[in-house]
């Protein structure tokens, strides 16, 4: 049954991750059924099995942790209602812990920590890592793309003529184009031909990624953090993940003025809620607000830093 619904999953065009971890999760579940004495029957799992196993994959884990496994085994008992091997999913009515999408703030990168991230890509050697580097960080920190959007980025999808990257929908369900900065387009053309010339030098020309390796193959997601992490250890930039990239680019727009609905765009989020928690972090107006606080003119501050 797993087998099944993992096949229907994947083809609603879900990541390999997301597939690969959900089977993992399904497999889990079934192998602390089958340790269960008696062994029950999947047809009739007592919903009591169901709050017990819950119990045990909650032992210090995250909220969001254990809301995950409880939709991805909701999501299965749906699959067995329709599949007919159950006559209700009693997984509808079980309440997951509260997550709040602003339990945790984004994670950013400071200017001066970006700019050093930059600097060690320059100094890489050899000068096809130094160009693919550089490019690397100017699309992650330019267009604020994921790093699966980054890692399937066809040559392709680069329109020249209007300075834009068109994004696959795998991770929305909707393709969006996002239009790129003189200097990521800059660094683009600078790329592009070290890039034919690498393809050319391992008889790989035929091949469509836009960013390839030094053996002229596509990076892969697990090379570019690999990649990224190798020149925060160079620039001495404590970097927790790639990821952090999308959040530096979400806050510095919104810093800067841009609207939040043109942000939603831009990083091709499908609700607002989610740009939203980039004001807890980075507000204009919110600045703007507290900037006339009478508090300046009770306490004199010019004339006490005098």
């Amino acid at each position: 049954m797993v087998d099944a619904y993992i096949e229907e999953y994947a083809a609603r065009g879900i990541c390999t991750a997301s597939v690969a971890h959900t089977e993992a999760r399904l497999r889990q579940w079934g192998s602390w059924l089958k340790g269960r004495r008696p062994r029950p029957l999947l047809e009739e799992i007592d919903p009591q099995l169901h709050v017990r196993y819950l119990a045990s994959r909650s032992a210090f884990r995250a909220k969001s942790t254990v809301y995950g496994t409880l939709s991805t085994m909701r999501c299965f008992g749906d699959y067995l209602v329709r599949e007919g091997l159950w006559r209700q999913n009693p997984l509808r009515w079980m309440k997951g812990p509260k997550v709040t999408p602003y339990h945790r703030l984004p994670r950013r990168i400071e200017r001066a920590h970006m700019e050093a991230l930059w600097r060690a890509a320059a100094q890489l050697h050899g000068q096809y890592s130094q160009r693919l580097w550089v490019t690397v960080l100017a699309l992650l920190y330019g267009t604020g793309l994921r790093r699966g959007e980054l890692e399937r980025l066809d040559l392709s999808a680069f329109e020249r003529s209007e300075a834009t990257l068109k994004i696959d929908g795998r991770k929305s369900a909707r393709e969006r184009c996002v239009p790129i900065t003189d200097l990521v387009y800059r660094c683009l053309e600078g790329y592009l031909p070290a890039r034919h010339n690498q393809l050319e030098r391992n008889g790989a020309l035929s091949l469509p990624a836009l960013l390839v390796s030094s053996r002229g193959e596509r990076l892969s997601a697990q090379a570019i953090s690999n990649g990224i992490h190798n020149l925060a250890r160079r620039a001495g930039v404590a970097l927790v993940s790639v990821h952090q990239f999308r959040h530096s680019c979400a806050s510095d727009l919104l810093e800067a003025g841009v609207h939040l609905a043109e942000v939603q765009r831009i990083l091709g989020h499908q609700g607002i809620a989610t740009t939203v928690r980039y004001t807890h972090i980075a507000d204009p107006t919110r600045r703007a607000a507290i900037a006339p606080h009478p508090i300046n003119d009770i306490l004199h501050v010019g004339r006490l830093a005098a």
